[in-house]
């Protein structure tokens, strides 16, 4: 007997297609809540955390979570989650909301510094440095959704 396709609701798929929409942008439960309030389709808390739970259970969406106080951010990665085998560090553009991978020897130094010098133990899968991303740096546009690919290497 053939496997069944999981059952989504209506909620699911419209989830599912902003998601698929936001083009590997970084957004939290909230940022999702108040898109569907004034789209009038909205959607409870719950809800949104329970499937985009889901989500991440199904390797589609990656949670981070940066610190306690902070809210849990999520992005959609269609199964390409973050290369956790890999040393990398997070740069978040303050303007478009995407999240990058970054992998950068320069940034090695940086770790080997603070251990030798402060005794201080950095952990780059839970680093993140803010700023302008280099594509709305170039429009000059602080409201784009559209940027680099996800992944960085700065070649050093």
């Amino acid at each position: 007997m053939a496997a069944r396709a999981p059952y989504r609701t209506r909620q699911q798929e419209i989830l599912l297609d902003y998601l698929k929409a936001s083009g590997g942008r970084h957004f939290t439960v909230e940022e999702v809540r108040e898109y569907f309030i004034s789209s009038h389709s909205p959607i409870g808390l719950a809800t949104i955390y329970r499937h985009l739970e889901k989500l991440v259970a199904d390797g589609l969406v990656h949670k981070y979570v940066i610190d306690e106080k902070s809210a849990a951010c999520f992005s959609y990665v269609a199964g390409e989650a973050c290369p956790e085998d890999r040393k990398h560090f997070h740069l978040k553009c303050e303007s478009c909301g995407r999240l990058f991978h970054l992998e950068c020897r320069e940034l090695e130094g940086i770790q080997q510094h603070l251990a030798a010098e402060h005794g201080f133990t950095l952990n780059p899968f839970r680093t993140v440095f803010y700023g302008i991303c280099r594509e709305c740096t170039q429009r000059g546009d602080a409201g784009s959704r559209d940027g680099e690919p996800s992944g960085l290497s700065c070649g050093v």
